[in-house]
């Protein structure tokens, strides 16, 4: 069996990721194919955490919110988020993999109540745990509450996917100079306005020293390199 270098990771996912080439919604095929490397990932023993963002569906901070009240618009960006869990859910399960979404808002019809010890527990039983509805305050982004869940449930990194191949110095979409770091410290990261992840999430895994991983999500098979100690994307660390 090959070895893991993480045994138990926290996998960030954006809303965005799931519509596919779509601008908005859930594209079921790239949704299985997310699925299917998670589950491969899952059937090499390595326990996994989702934390899946919801601005394909709708984002508080967005345009679509302009004019609403910010508290409102949080809320109905979590509730985004649990349509995206159930999603996921599916396609994994589908595949043979047992799941359980846990959700920051009780909404016990669909999903169970986050509880940190309940959530260990499905993990130890080798259930892909996907959290949702953020922290369930207003005011604090999926990245935040992907650094809170990681630490409430001792994971051993957060992997950060993103559409690129790692941090850059500048928007590689906007910018054919752009220069990718290979390690980046959280003070470089908060410093320089890198665009890891909110500045809150990354003063939360700097406080607990826990390593951040950014790699390109759209590249098969980049989920099980990082679990396996590949070196592809950025490391976040403290030195």
């Amino acid at each position: 069996m090959d070895k893991l270098l993480y045994k138990r990771i926290l996998l960030k996912l954006s809303g965005e990721a799931l519509a596919g080439d779509q601008k908005y919604g859930i594209e079921p095929q790239t949704i299985h194919a997310f699925a299917q490397e998670i589950a491969e990932v899952a059937d090499l023993g390595c326990e996994v955490v989702l934390v899946i963002g919801g601005g394909n569906i709708f984002r508080g901070m967005s345009g679509s919110a302009k004019g609403m009240d910010r508290a409102s618009a949080d809320y109905m960006g979590m509730l985004a988020t649990v349509m995206n869990a159930l999603a996921v859910q599916d396609a994994i399960e589908k595949l043979g993999r047992e799941t359980r979404v846990l959700t920051a808002i009780a909404m016990r019809e669909v999903a169970e109540p986050y509880i940190r010890r309940r959530g260990i527990r499905h993990l130890e039983k080798g259930r892909v745990v996907i959290c949702a509805a953020g922290t369930g305050n207003p005011y604090f982004t999926t990245d935040t509450a992907a650094a809170l869940r990681a630490m409430e449930l001792k994971c051993g990194a957060i992997l950060k996917a993103t559409k690129v191949d790692g941090v850059y110095d500048k928007d590689p979409m906007k910018h054919a100079d752009a220069v990718m770091f290979k390690r980046v410290t959280y003070l470089q990261a908060l410093e320089k306005r890198l665009g890891v992840m909110d500045a809150t999430a990354i003063s939360l895994a700097m406080d607990n020293d826990l390593p951040i991983v950014v790699f390109n999500l759209f590249t098969k098979g980049n989920i099980m390199r990082v679990v396996l100690g590949e070196d592809i994307g950025t490391i976040v660390t403290g030195g």
